[in-house]
């Protein structure tokens, strides 16, 4: 698979309580950045610093992106399987995110040149 690393800036990861409203500055951040209800919770992520995070009930930092390149049909199957499994097998912990479009892989920067290496040896290809 061609991948592509969204590394120029540090993601983070936070947890709200289930009904916060979407802060008004989610919305001029202009890199990366998704939120997620549930009926257990609230996930926000974006670059590092771009959210106040006092109500958050957790927050986890340090976080780089691997985009699947071009858009994936429905219909595939083992896309995000193909890049989590060697990477588990290379105890290498990821945050995963879909869109309409593609996957996403969040991972800690401290295992980023072994995630690139793990991957690149499965023969997925960044650019």
């Amino acid at each position: 698979m061609q991948l592509k690393l969204l590394d120029k800036l540090n993601y983070t990861i936070m947890k709200f309580p289930t009904h916060t409203k979407i802060p008004m500055s989610f919305h001029e951040i202009n890199d990366f950045k998704s939120i997620t209800y549930t009926e257990d919770e609230c996930s926000i992520v974006v670059p590092c610093g771009s959210l106040e995070t006092d109500q958050a009930l957790s927050v986890d930092n340090d976080w780089f992106i691997i985009q699947i390149v071009g858009e994936l049909d429905f219909s595939l199957i083992g896309i995000l399987t193909q890049l989590a499994n060697p990477l588990a097998e290379n105890h290498i912990s990821i945050f995963a995110l879909s869109t309409y479009n593609t996957d996403y892989l969040l991972i800690k920067n401290k295992d980023k040149d072994n995630a690139i290496r793990v991957l690149c040896d499965c023969g997925h290809t960044f650019h």
